[in-house]
């Protein structure tokens, strides 16, 4: 079995394992995904948007008031991806 590429870098690796946790459907907020992975802001958009790209992550843009908001989700595609990479890697592991 081969690793994704898409998931397999580090950062996008932390990306995808942060928003697994998440039940079908919820969100979590940019600022709360940028906090809990210590990344900045221009660095998480770019592996953000590799992980869009690919269809494994769902951004969503509205407004709260008169602020902007990012909300994200891993995808079914995205989940279906991110549980065959560990299945890979458990794989690979032995």
């Amino acid at each position: 079995m081969e690793l994704d590429p898409v998931i397999h870098a580090a950062a996008r690796l932390k990306v995808v394992a942060s928003l697994a946790p998440l039940a079908e459907g919820d969100r979590i907020s940019f600022p709360r995904l940028q906090e809990l992975l210590e990344m900045t802001a221009g660095n998480l958009s770019t592996h953000l948007r590799k992980l869009e790209d690919a269809g494994y992550v769902e951004v969503t843009k509205s407004h709260q008031g008169r602020t902007p908001a990012t909300h994200l989700r891993l995808t079914p595609t995205g989940r279906a991806a991110f549980d065959a990479y560990r299945a890979a890697l458990r794989a690979l592991l032995g």
